[in-house]
């Protein structure tokens, strides 16, 4: 398997596994609706676990543009290799985003509400601000960034690192998220959306395109100032 196929089928599995617990949470007649914003935490972060556990051996599992970015600004991964990578992400986090439709497909019509259909796909923020919301994507991002290659400073049982990675999610989640629902994650976000804007999804509404730029320009600036701040100090 090349790596292009790796960050395309690990993608799949995180938004597939991460949206599908969004959709179980939020959808009409689900039998885990309402079941909080804990589950949404912690479903995100096995989600992301079982991506790196999947093909970390393959491609290092970014499954994230602003890793990508991140890790070819430290001279981690070629340049040359960056653009197949953010396709195969974005494909990846579009085919997942279908999968999750299909899965849940009685239930879109069940469901009346069109921005909790749109947030199984997409983020929004609690207070929309577009300089706030931005600052909130920065920081989540810089630190998952950071955390993300002190992780790898450290040693672990084999097998163990995706799932301590899954845990950084969790904590992110859960101290940082609450403000836009932390993308933290360029093709977790447009990819689904734009899925969410050409699939025939019973009773959807707008795909909010007036907020997307920020869940793709504050991951990107967040990862690759995390990168610098790493590298510069260790």
């Amino acid at each position: 398997m090349t790596p292009f196929w790796g960050e395309l089928i690990g993608t799949l599995l995180l938004i597939l596994l991460g949206d599908g617990v969004v959709a179980g949470v939020l959808l009409r007649r689900s039998k885990a609706e309402n079941s909080g914003w804990i589950v949404i935490g912690l479903g995100w972060g096995l989600a992301v676990a079982i991506g790196v556990y999947a093909v970390g051996s393959v491609s290092g599992a970014h499954l994230n543009p602003a890793v990508t970015l991140g890790m070819a600004v430290i001279g981690e991964l070629a340049w040359n290799m960056v653009p197949q990578y953010i396709i195969a992400q974005m494909i990846g986090a579009f085919l997942g985003a279908v999968l999750v439709w299909l899965h849940y497909l009685p239930h879109w019509r069940a469901t009346e509400d069109q921005a909790t259909k749109l947030a199984v796909f997409a983020t929004a923020p609690a207070i929309r601000s577009s300089g706030a919301n931005l600052l909130s994507e920065v920081i989540a991002t810089f630190i998952f960034m950071f955390s993300l290659l002190a992780i790898g400073g450290n040693s672990f049982a084999d097998g163990f690192h995706p799932l301590i990675v899954g845990f950084l999610i969790v904590s992110i989640g859960l101290s940082l998220g609450g403000t836009t629902g932390y993308a933290i994650n360029p093709a977790r976000d447009l990819g689904p959306r734009i899925a969410h804007a050409i699939l025939p999804i019973a009773g959807k509404g707008s795909s909010d395109w007036k907020y997307a730029w920020i869940p793709v320009v504050g991951p990107s600036i967040g990862g690759i100032l995390g990168a610098l701040a790493y590298w510069f100090i260790f």
